[in-house]
């Protein structure tokens, strides 16, 4: 099924955050500048990488989560519940527990409104990012403190789905079109690993609960990254369930070195959902040769119509803020390769 909406220059979301940016972020936490001075500075920022991504014809553009330390932000720093650890995670993230009940404020999420922003500065696709609340609840739940309030992982995951999901809808209802969700833990399942809070099933049926909407208008597309890297071998298994069963449009994978295991994710996807490949590394300044990367397309292009496949890198830039593998420029030199490689691949049907 070709994707007649044809997101093919993609990104997942995260950008560079600017050295201005991050101290008035410093600032603000320390109460030396205000809401509003932390906002006008956001504003000016994003308002200078929307104009970036534009010049660089990205079929998707996104505030690079300027607003955010990381994706979970959009949840943990606008739900009430939620607490912040001393403890960080193996990636360096800050560890969150629910301990209350979750409220929700009027304004929801506050997604809409920042994606609103975005859309105001462009006419191309503003996309939304949001963590997954299967990823949530299986990263946030602690028996001995959470399961005084929910009592198992899946009654917090639904919890979480119903607040994702009313977000989600309220972005459509003012007209965006991609929205992005993100659960790395499913990287647990794909290579069996193990050790999860959530059985697949139980995930499955979590995210399910927040990308199901009773209607929504035909062009929306609904994403979601299940992995950043594919270096164990393929549970195909649990890829084939994954995939078909959890109500998404497009699955964002990674696809750096052409491997087998990477071939058996894509071979996975059915055949009406996209496919976006992270063919460029953020996490290097060194750029990926063309004529290598075209020759992955072509196979990847045997076992999926070209057409329902999209270009990206193989995760965001800055998934925390402050911290980056690579420099800004750097950081513009890959997405101009993205979008090169997504004209050999295209052309003028961009």
């Amino acid at each position: 099924m070709a994707d007649a909406f044809k997101y093919h220059i993609d990104h997942h979301g995260s950008l560079i955050r600017p050295a201005g940016l991050l101290e008035a972020r410093r600032r603000h936490a320390a109460g030396a500048i205000d809401d509003a001075e932390l906002r006008a500075t956001e504003d000016a920022a994003i308002a200078e990488v929307v104009t970036m991504q534009r010049r660089l014809f990205l079929t998707a553009v996104t505030d690079g989560e300027f607003r955010r330390e990381d994706v979970r932000s959009a949840v943990t720093d606008t739900v009430g519940g939620f607490r912040r650890t001393d403890a960080v995670d193996k990636h360096g993230r800050a560890q969150w527990v629910v301990d209350g009940e979750l409220k929700v404020g009027g304004q929801g999420l506050g997604v809409a409104e920042q994606t609103a922003f975005v859309a105001s500065q462009t006419v191309i696709a503003a996309k939304a990012t949001l963590p997954s609340p299967a990823f949530l609840a299986a990263t946030c739940y602690d028996p001995a403190v959470t399961g005084a309030v929910y009592g198992s992982p899946v009654e917090l995951g639904r919890a979480l789905a119903g607040i994702i999901r009313a977000e989600i809808e309220l972005l459509v209802s003012r007209g965006v079109r991609y929205i992005q969700l993100n659960n790395p833990r499913y990287a647990t399942y794909l290579f069996a690993r193990g050790g999860q809070a959530l059985t697949l099933e139980e995930a499955i049926a979590v995210d399910s609960l927040a990308v199901e909407l009773d209607s929504r208008p035909e062009e929306v597309r609904i994403g979601l990254c299940p992995t950043h890297q594919a270096a164990d071998t393929v549970d195909k298994a649990a890829a084939e369930r994954l995939f078909a069963e959890l109500p998404v449009d497009r699955w964002l994978l990674p696809y750096l070195t052409g491997s087998e295991n990477e071939l058996d994710l894509l071979r996975a996807v059915p055949a009406d959902r996209d496919a976006c490949l992270g063919v460029v590394d953020p996490a290097k300044a060194e750029l990926e040769d063309i004529d290598t990367v075209m020759e992955r397309m072509d196979r990847a292009a045997e076992l999926k119509d070209i057409d329902d496949l999209a270009l990206s890198p193989n995760a965001g830039f800055s998934d925390v803020a402050g911290r980056a593998a690579v420099g800004y420029e750097d950081q513009r030199r890959k997405l101009v390769l993205v979008e090169t490689l997504a004209r050999m691949c295209w052309g003028n049907e961009l």
